[in-house]
This record gives structure tokens, sequence and C-alpha cells, in this order.
């Protein structure tokens, strides 16, 4: 019978996400994996070449994943814009916890892949960038830190549920929601700017 190759690679990044979500690069273990995924774990060494290679794809595929799932196509609406990338965290924690183990294995190296991944941000800034110059957008701040804010905005209640808790009480998702999407509107709307000059 033929391996699945694709299927095994499927089921081993997917028991990658659980277990680096949930232990980090350095406290994930090779061996958790592989039982999880139900897969010998000398195939995963084949497959990845190692752990932090592992960690690397994993993260790769979770942000195409959020990419995708939150298109960039006009900044006219971006609190909702925001909105879609709140709803997205909620539905999937684990980015955000796959973003901070990355952050603590790394602090303030470069990252494995940094520089594909600065080129997506950089046309996203680009985007935020046209959309101030084109009337569309507040010109202040400026397009990196305030696409940065709204980035934070929708993603920091998945990174600190706890916290989100004991300041806004029971979770009731709609009504955060509500908050991120007038929050990146007061943040970025022109309109908000002129009528406090």
């Amino acid at each position: 019978m033929a391996w699945n190759t694709e299927e095994t690679r499927r089921r081993l990044k997917e028991a990658a996400v659980v277990e680096f979500a949930a232990h980090g690069l350095a406290g994930t273990r090779v061996e958790r994996i592989a039982a999880r995924a139900g897969v010998n774990k000398e195939r995963l060494y084949n497959y990845f070449g190692d752990k932090e290679q592992l960690f690397t794809t994993v993260l790769s595929d979770e942000l195409a994943k959020i990419a995708a799932a939150t298109p960039f196509d006009s900044l006219r609406d971006v609190g909702e814009y925001a909105g879609r990338c709140f709803d997205y965290h909620v539905a999937h924690p684990h980015l955000v916890r796959l973003l901070q183990w990355e952050a603590l294995e790394y602090g303030d190296a470069a990252v494995p892949d940094e520089d594909g991944r600065v080129a997506h941000y950089r046309r996203k800034v680009e985007a935020f960038r046209a959309a101030q110059a084109d009337g569309l957008l507040a010109p202040s701040p400026v397009a990196a830190d305030l696409m940065f804010m709204i980035v934070a905005l929708a993603a920091w209640w998945a990174a600190v549920p706890q916290l989100a808790r004991m300041v806004t009480g029971p979770v009731d998702v709609a009504r955060r929601r509500a908050a991120v999407v007038e929050a990146a509107h007061r943040m970025a709307s022109s309109a908000q700017v002129t009528a406090t000059r």
C-alpha cells in the first residue's frame, strides 16, 4: 500500500499546531507531535527536517491562512477589516499563541523567513499609505503604526484572554467585535480628524 505523503504531512502539521501553541518551540517534543498525528517520528524528520523547521512551516501556513481569510481588498472600511481579523483570532486563538512563542524564542533577532514576511507586511503598509494619500484614512499616525495598531487591536483579545475577562467581564464576542470595529474606525477615520480640527 502506498504511503499518502500529503495526508501524513497534513496530520503532522495539524498536530504540531496544537503542540507548539500549547508548549512553544522549546517545550514541544517531536514524540508528542508524532503520537498525536499517529505517525512515526522519523516521518516528521523526513518531511520537515527538524522541530525548528516544522515550527517555521506551521507558523508560515497559519499566517497564510489568516491572510487568505481576511482579504485586504479595500481600506474603505478599516473597521470591518479589523472586525474580520478579530473574528479570525476568536476562531483560531492558536495563531496568537504561536506568534507569542516565536517572540519568546527569537526576541529581537531575525526570525526564519523574515524577509518574506516583511515583504507581505510592506504591501499592507503601502495600502494604508495609499488610503491615507487618497483621504480614505487619517494622515496620522503614520501608515505602518496605524496598521500595527489595527492588528494589535484585533488580536490582543486572544493574546491575553484572562486580562480581557478581568477588565471587560464575561466573554461577549459580539460586544467585543463591535468595540474593535468602532475603535478601528475612530483611529483611522479621516472624518474624525477633520471634525477635531
